[in-house]
């Protein structure tokens, strides 16, 4: 399924690729949040590679959703696709933007895929094995690197949303005592963590499970969490909650190689 992830999000991510150089088309959904036709045109990809492979399998989209198209997920194992996650960096024409396309079961990111074209890097992550892919101007895979998570350092290196900040982000910045906060967009933030070049990606502002599944999957293959405020692991298909959109997430801190003890001045830690 992993590789099925993989071949959908490279042929959604070429053209994606195709619709950046000649310049996206911009429109606004219902909750102000940018679209465009790459956004459309990489989830028909995507979904149509899904169809044949795992027809039994419901997937919750982003674009969908927005549609009105919600499968049912009661009872079952499913998968997240965000076609586009970081469509404002992608329209400023910046290059760190993802294809995102994860595996849930009973509440667990168990396999995901994030695929930066614009990058020409991949990044995959389940049972246990996180790796990064490299590709050439072909977009044709040049190599395949493991990759961990690094002990936590004191003071950290955090990354945090180039366009979604908050005072509550950069109160937790400063009392982590940040050594180096680098701003990104899109779920790339998850795999810098996984590939051991930061420690820390505090996220206090909505969030949707698809913008989060895919990036969580490959940071906990290569060693690392992504915890609510109370300390436990994020879960997915949260649906039916009174007072809650569904499938969006809490406030979270994705963490590195965690220690058992939070950092000073930080979000405790209470437990996984």
């Amino acid at each position: 399924m992993l590789a099925t992830f993989e071949k959908a999000a490279l042929l959604a991510g070429r053209a994606i690729l195709e619709i950046y150089r000649a310049g996206p088309n911009t429109r606004y959904k219902a909750d102000r949040s940018p679209v465009t036709e790459a956004d459309e045109q990489a989830e028909k990809i995507i979904l149509a590679e899904l169809a044949r492979a795992c027809p039994d399998i419901p997937v919750v989209a982003e674009e969908s959703v927005a549609a009105g198209r919600v499968p049912s997920i009661e009872g079952h194992s499913f998968i997240l696709v965000d076609p586009l996650d970081g469509t404002k960096e992608f329209v400023s024409k910046h290059k760190d933007f993802t294809v995102n396309i994860a595996l849930i079961e009973e509440g667990v990111p168990l396999l995901g895929v994030v695929y930066a074209p614009a990058l020409h890097i991949a990044y995959l992550g389940g049972e246990g094995k996180a790796e990064k892919l490299v590709l050439d101007d072909d977009l044709a895979i040049v190599s395949r690197n493991p990759i961990s998570t690094r002990p936590v350092e004191t003071p950290p290196v955090c990354v945090a949303s180039r366009s979604h900040g908050s005072p509550e982000t950069q109160a937790f910045l400063t009392q982590s005592g940040a050594s180096d906060i680098r701003t990104i967009g899109s779920s790339l933030k998850f795999c810098i963590l996984a590939e051991g070049l930061a420690d820390l990606y505090p996220r206090f502002g909505r969030t949707m499970e698809w913008d989060t599944a895919a990036g969580d999957a490959v940071l906990r293959a290569a060693g690392g969490a992504t915890l609510d405020l109370d300390g436990r692991s994020l879960r997915y298909g949260k649906t039916g909650r009174t007072g809650f959109t569904d499938f969006a997430n809490p406030d979270f801190v994705a963490w590195g190689m965690r220690p058992k003890q939070g950092l000073d001045g930080c979000v405790p830690a209470r437990g996984d």
